[in-house]
C-alpha cells in the first residue's frame, strides 16, 4: 500500500503539468485565432477599398467618355 502512495505522489506533479500544458495549448490557440481575425479583417478592409477605389475610378472615366460625347 504504500508503495501506491508513493507512486500517487509521484505522478500527480506530472499529470499535473499536463493539465497546465493543455491550459497553454489552448490560450495559444485562441491568440492565434485572434490574431487570424484580424489579418482577415484587415484583408477585408483593404480589398473593400480596392473596389472602391475601381467604382470611382470607372465613374470618373464614364463622366469624362460623357463630356467628350457632348
Amino acid at each position: 500500500m504504500e508503495r501506491f502512495w508513493a507512486l500517487l505522489v509521484v505522478a500527480l506533479p506530472v499529470a499535473g503539468c499536463g493539465v497546465a500544458g493543455t491550459g497553454v495549448g489552448a490560450g495559444t490557440a485562441a491568440e492565434s485565432a485572434a490574431q487570424q481575425a484580424a489579418q482577415a479583417q484587415a484583408a477585408q478592409d483593404q480589398v473593400r477599398q480596392q473596389i472602391d477605389a475601381a467604382y470611382r475610378q470607372a465613374a470618373e472615366q464614364r463622366r469624362a467618355a460623357d463630356a467628350d460625347g457632348q
